[in-house]
Formats: structure tokens, C-alpha cells, sequence
């Protein structure tokens, strides 16, 4: 079965930190772009980071600096190193490969 799970979540103080993991599952993983995407409560898919087969990456705006995307393609695994949480980053966060995407993981963070 093809599939993308994620990992990871849960409650984060501000200012905290916090690692999402994505393993994929049915596919060759080191051919593929990768992308983590995230929905805050009443909003939109927005797209956070992503990670080319040469381990480059691209970051929006908001993020740089505080995040950071890698990948072990012998694991079948991308991560997400999330620092300096920020509270309206709570959203669940997806990764992604072309159209295939994981459930998604809750990120929450609040004191």
C-alpha cells in the first residue's frame, strides 16, 4: 500500500520545540520532491517547507530560520525540525509527495 505517516504532534509550550517525522511507505521515496504543508483552525493549506532528491530545501517566509526540512531516503523518511513555536502555528501538518498525501499530524502550541 502507497502511503505518507506522519508523526511527531502534540502540545508545545511558545517558544518550545518539537520534531515531525514523515515515513513513507509502497514507493521509491528517493525520486521525490517532498513537501510539509500545514491548516490552522479556519484557514487554509498553507505551505511550510520542502526538500528536493539533492536535499535542497525551500521555506516560506514565515518559517526561515526557525524551521528545518530533512530527509533519510534510506529510512523512507522526511523530518521537520520545528523551533521557536509560535501560537498561531497550531494546525495539523501534512507531508506530501506530488498527490499523495498523509493524514496529518495536530501540532498545538499554548502555555
Amino acid at each position: 500500500e502507497v502511503q505518507l505517516v506522519e508523526s511527531g504532534g502534540g502540545l508545545v509550550q511558545p517558544g518550545g520545540s518539537l520534531r515531525l517525522s514523515c515515513t513513507a511507505s509502497g514507493f521509491t521515496f528517493s525520486i521525490a520532491f517532498i513537501r510539509w504543508t500545514r491548516q490552522a483552525p479556519g484557514k487554509g493549506l498553507e505551505y511550510v517547507a520542502g526538500i528536493n532528491l539533492d536535499s535542497t530545501t525551500v521555506y516560506t517566509d514565515s518559517v526561515k530560520g526557525r524551521l528545518t526540512i530533512s530527509r533519510d531516503n534510506a529510512a523512507n523518511s522526511v523530518y521537520l525540525q520545528m523551533n521557536s513555536r509560535q501560537p498561531e502555528e497550531t494546525a495539523v501538518y501534512y507531508c506530501t509527495i506530488g498527490s499523495l498525501r498523509g493524514e496529518g499530524i495536530q501540532v498545538t502550541v499554548s502555555s
